[in-house]
């Protein structure tokens, strides 16, 4: 028994106190619940998310050794819960040949329908058409591996080292699917367009 006392007091000194535990970790709350609904469009899915996430931090916080690692460290333990649970908001867009899509560019097609003769601002007035539920539905219609880092770099302005970092794989990596990731979301915006009737169709 008292064995088991000492046994039981050493595994209590080698946890780190939940006060340390909240004070490295609860300044990005607030960063991770947003981070959350960007990827799920779902306050209360986000939410959960968050909680899962803080549970499993404070499970292992044990093995972070530098404090300034914490934020990208939370992140990828959110990253990694979105990713398994596989949550299907909205459809997830066809993915085809990385040599068809690399000649996709919003910017050019934009150029050259010229949907808004009149503007002196054009690719400016043209993106201002679209809703942020367009926006929204686009992203979500990203593969998890192409939303994630798109969200950290232009939501969170995280740096690539910090994305790769997040998502556990090399820079170059990060920058192939920010590219590809961009290349998508440019293609589901032309094709909303469409839809919307923001494009001009010629008459013969």
């Amino acid at each position: 028994m008292v064995t088991e006392a000492r046994m039981g007091e050493e595994n209590t000194k080698s946890r780190p106190p939940v006060e340390d535990f909240e004070v490295a970790t609860l300044p990005y709350l607030k960063p991770l619940f947003r981070f959350a609904v960007r990827l799920t469009a779902n306050p209360a899915a986000a939410e959960d998310l968050v909680q899962e996430t803080y549970l499993r931090a404070l499970q292992s916080f044990g093995t972070v050794r530098d404090q300034g690692s914490v934020r990208p460290w939370l992140f990828r333990i959110l990253s990694r819960l979105v990713i398994d649970r596989h949550r299907a908001y909205g459809r997830e867009v066809p993915l085809e040949g990385s040599e068809d899509l690399d000649r996709f560019s919003l910017y050019d097609r934009i150029a050259d329908e010229d949907p808004l003769p009149y503007s002196d601002n054009l690719h400016a007035d043209f993106l201002a058409q679209f809703r942020d539920e367009d926006v929204r539905r686009a992203l979500l219609g990203l593969p998890e591996s192409f939303r994630i880092p798109l969200v950290l770099l232009h939501a969170e302005e995280m740096s690539y080292r910090d994305i790769a970092e997040v998502i556990g794989c090399p820079i170059d990596t990060v920058m192939s699917r920010l590219h590809r990731g961009r290349k998508i979301l440019e293609r589901e915006l032309w094709e909303c367009a469409r839809k919307r009737g923001l494009i001009r169709t010629w008459t013969p």
